[in-house]
């Protein structure tokens, strides 16, 4: 049954995206320290042998940027690369039905919020607004 709302963000991507609140969801050091305890028991996500073509051109470019994903998100990056290269192939032919499969696996590996992407590295703590 569906829930009404918009589900929970992961830990991980609140420390990324700056929505954490201390009030909210506790202490951010003790976040940040229970999410790379848990990344190291997953691991770093490595690119599988298997992918070729447009699926390891689509690992390469989404995937590897994204440094806030580990292996427990194997399936769904492996998934979502695979329907990029499918989609590649065939862009006609793509089904509207495999566009919101590949639109899901984005949104739930944290791909569509342009917060995630830090573009200059020295404006990643600031504030655009009061820091100058």
């Amino acid at each position: 049954m569906a829930a009404r709302g918009a589900k929970p963000k992961a830990a991980h991507l609140r420390l990324v995206d700056g929505t954490h609140r201390k009030n909210r969801h506790g202490d951010a050091a003790e976040t940040r320290e229970a999410v790379e305890k848990a990344a190291a028991s997953f691991g770093k996500l490595t690119k599988p042998k298997h992918l070729k073509s447009h699926a390891a051109d689509a690992w390469k470019k989404y995937i590897e940027p994204a440094t806030w994903l580990d292996a427990s998100r194997e399936p769904a990056a492996v998934a979502f690369c695979e329907l990029w290269q499918e989609f590649r192939f065939a862009p006609v032919s793509f089904p509207a039905s495999k566009h919101g499969q590949m639109r899901a696996y984005m949104s739930e590996l944290g791909l569509t919020d342009e917060r995630n992407r830090v573009l200059d590295e020295s404006k990643k703590d600031k504030d655009e607004f009061f820091d100058d």
